[in-house]
């Protein structure tokens, strides 16, 4: 273990950069129509305009399916993951991601009460209430965990549980009283897919994806000062509280755009900072950039994996991550629960 912690930093961003191009063309290449590499990178340099000298079929699928389906993992993974490095960051907790505060619980719900009103024929309507969902869930839960303005993170974890049980209740509610194509819809959205990925749904989440990145490396020192504690942060100048309401609220922004796009994604958030942390250490503006880049490699193997495994049929992807991510999570608790040092 000690010695993946000397690994340079800088080498392991190269090499992550290196294998998401690999993996990126690969995906490109990859699915039930294949496209050879010659072939995509004269659709590259033609443009999605220009289709001379290649086949209509294949100009089609790459630019209006698979190009914005990796574009979208691309964004998705890397938001998940960096939100996950801020909520460990900030808790102190390893086994801590972006559902903990309730924003995948939230935002499914706002997608199904879109689904129910009849607005999934409405250009990025389930999206745009699935967002506003996630947003809400995560302030509803920071407020209700706030006490003499403070706020307890046990209590906030615990608010979290309840506000996802609640978000199933509701969904469940939702499902019973639909009619059969809702139901399919449902079911479809909150498993977790790309599928539907388009340009559209890709420049919805971009910008929010960059704003959040960005602002999360802003705090990439102040969460090394936190992780002594609260009151030994404090006695350096750090405002806690502060702090931990503006770094909620870029969790809750990455998190909520990044469900509203594809639907529940889950472990992303909580596999990826834990093997970087593994590797890079404890420092957050190592493992920032890192996570966002195994973020977006782990997204698209998944889907990749998702569309070929079966093909033609497809997985969902949120279905595989969760086995994935399930057994990885339960083995990092039996860690954490049989070894004496801290993660950190």
């Amino acid at each position: 273990m000690n010695e993946l912690r000397r690994l340079n930093p800088k080498f392991v961003a190269v090499v992550l950069a290196i294998a998401l191009v690999v993996v990126t063309v690969n995906a490109l290449s990859t699915g039930a129509y294949t496209i050879q590499f010659g072939e995509i990178l004269k659709l590259l340099f033609q443009g999605p305009s220009n289709s001379a000298g290649v086949d209509s079929v294949s100009h089609s699928v790459f630019w209006n399916v698979r190009l914005p389906r990796i574009a979208l993992a691309v964004v998705v993974g890397a938001s998940l993951a960096v939100a996950g490095v801020v909520m460990q960051g900030v808790f102190r907790n390893p086994l801590a991601e972006p559902a903990t505060v309730g924003v995948s619980g939230g935002a499914a719900v706002g997608a199904v009460i879109a689904i129910i009103l009849g607005l999934s024929k409405v250009t990025l309507g389930v999206q745009v209430f699935a967002f506003i969902g996630g947003t809400l869930a995560t302030a509803v839960v920071y407020g209700l965990s706030r006490v003499d303005g403070k706020t307890d993170i046990v209590t906030l974890i615990l608010t979290g549980i309840a506000i996802n049980a609640l978000s199933g209740a509701l969904i469940g509610l939702a499902v019973f009283i639909a009619d059969d194509d809702q139901i399919r819809t449902v079911t479809f959205w909150s498993l977790g897919s790309l599928g539907l990925a388009t340009w559209r749904a890709v420049a919805m989440v971009l910008p929010l994806a960059i704003i959040g990145i960005a602002l999360s490396t802003r705090f990439a020192r102040t969460l090394d000062l936190m992780a002594l504690g609260d009151r030994s942060a404090g006695h350096v100048g750090v405002p806690v509280e502060r702090v931990r309401l503006q770094t909620i609220a870029i969790v809750g922004l990455l998190a909520s755009s990044a469900v509203a796009a594809t639907g529940i994604i889950a472990f992303v958030g909580l596999i990826v900072p834990h093997i970087l942390r593994l590797v890079l250490g404890p420092k957050h503006r190592d493992l920032l950039w890192s996570s966002a880049l195994l973020g977006a490699i782990v997204t698209l193997l998944a889907d990749l994996a998702a569309r070929t495994l079966l093909s033609p049929a497809e997985l969902p992807l949120g279905v595989l991550t969760a086995l994935i991510g399930a057994p990885f999570f339960l083995w990092l608790l039996r860690k954490m629960r049989s070894s004496e040092t801290s993660w950190s």
